[in-house]
C-alpha cells in the first residue's frame, strides 16, 4: 500500500477511535447521570453557610461504621430503614425469608418478627403511636400495624391493604417509604420503569388517604430508588439510589439540594457499599444504611469541617 495512502488509512482510524470514544464517553454521562451531578455540585459550591446549615448537608458527612455484618440475616436480604424516635431502634425488612428486623444503632439484632402472608416486603417505615407501615413490592400492597414489645408475629390477614396500583410493574414497583409527620403523608418511591415519587394521605395511625398523588421529579436522574427517610428536623428528603451509588437530598419543593457517592475512597468510606437497600436518620441527624444482604453503615456529620472558618 502506498506510504500516502497508509497514512490517509491511520488518520481515518485514529478519527472513527476518537469519535467512537467520544460517542461512548456522551453516553456513559448519560446512562450514569454525571451531567445532573455535576449541576447539583455546582449548586453545592455556591451554598451560602446558612443554606448549608437549614439542610441536613449530605457532603459533611463521613462515615464512622463501616459494613459492619447483622448477625444471622446473612441469607435474608435487608431492604430498607426506619428509624423509631420512641425506642430509639431501627427497624428493616428481609425478602427472602418475610421478616421485621429490630436493630440498635450499633447494628446489633435486638428481635426479629414473622411477617405471615407477605411475598417480597420491601418498604418499612415507622409511623406514630407504635404504627409501623410494611410495603410488599411483589403483591403491591401497603399494611399498617401496631407494633409493641411483646410482638411476636405479623399478618397480612389482620390489617386492611392497601392497593398500591401499577399492577404490571413486576419487580420494579414501590420499594421507599417514608413518614413525613410535619405534612401527615406517607412518600412513597417507585424503583424504576420509571423511578417516581408519590404521597398518600395518613394520620400516622391507620388512616389512610384514598389514593397516590404524583409529586415533582426529584431533578437528579437515578438508574433506581432503593429507599426514602424524611430529615425530622427540616422536612427534607434523603433518597437513595444502589444502581447509581449515591445518596441525594431534597427540599421541601422536591428540588435536590445536596448529595454524596457511596463509592470507595468518598465520605471516608474505604470500599463501595455493595448494593445499599436502606437509609434513615436519627434526631441528632446520624444517617443509617443497610446494603444487602446484610451489611450496616453509619454516617455522621463533621461539625467542625462544617463550619465556615471566615
Amino acid at each position: 500500500m502506498p506510504r500516502r495512502l497508509l497514512s490517509f488509512v491511520s488518520r481515518r482510524r485514529l478519527m472513527l477511535g476518537l469519535v467512537a470514544i467520544a460517542a461512548g464517553a456522551t453516553a456513559l454521562t448519560r446512562y450514569m447521570h454525571w451531567d445532573d451531578r455535576a449541576l447539583v455540585w455546582v449548586g453545592e459550591q455556591q451554598a451560602s453557610q446558612e443554606q448549608r446549615a437549614a439542610s441536613i448537608w449530605l457532603p459533611g458527612y463521613k462515615a464512622v461504621l463501616q459494613g459492619k455484618p447483622l448477625a444471622g440475616l446473612e441469607n435474608d436480604e435487608t431492604s430498607d430503614l426506619a428509624y423509631n424516635p420512641v425506642t430509639g431502634t431501627l427497624f428493616t425488612v428481609t425478602g427472602k425469608s418475610p421478616t421485621l428486623v429490630e436493630l440498635s444503632r450499633e447494628g446489633e439484632v435486638l428481635r426479629k418478627i414473622p411477617l405471615k402472608g407477605f411475598s417480597n416486603p420491601e418498604g418499612v417505615a415507622v409511623l406514630e403511636g407504635g404504627h409501623v407501615a410494611v410495603t410488599d413490592e411483589r403483591r403491591r400492597t401497603l399494611s399498617i400495624f401496631e407494633l409493641d414489645p411483646e410482638t411476636r408475629e405479623l399478618s397480612a390477614d389482620a390489617t386492611n391493604e392497601f392497593d398500591l396500583g401499577f399492577p404490571d410493574s413486576g419487580n420494579k414497583g414501590f420499594e421507599g417509604i417514608a413518614w413525613d409527620p410535619l405534612n401527615g403523608q406517607l412518600i412513597l418511591g417507585k424503583e424504576r420503569g420509571p423511578v417516581a415519587l408519590f404521597s398518600l394521605g395518613s394520620d400516622g395511625n391507620e388512616t389512610l388517604g384514598e389514593a397516590l398523588r404524583p409529586l415533582p421529579s426529584y431533578g437528579l436522574g437515578m438508574r433506581n430508588l432503593s429507599a426514602l427517610s424524611i430529615d425530622p428536623r427540616t422536612g427534607h428528603l434523603l433518597v437513595l439510589s444502589a444502581q447509581s451509588n449515591l445518596l441525594l437530598e431534597l427540599n421541601e419543593q422536591g428540588e435536590p439540594v445536596s448529595f454524596i457517592s457511596l463509592l470507595g475512597g468518598m465520605n471516608g468510606l474505604d470500599s463501595r457499599i455493595p448494593r445499599a437497600e436502606g437509609v434513615a436518620m436519627d434526631e441528632s441527624g446520624d444517617i443509617y444504611v443497610v446494603s444487602e444482604p446484610n451489611l450496616f453503615y453509619v454516617f455522621r456529620k463533621n461539625l467542625v469541617a462544617s463550619v465556615d472558618p471566615s
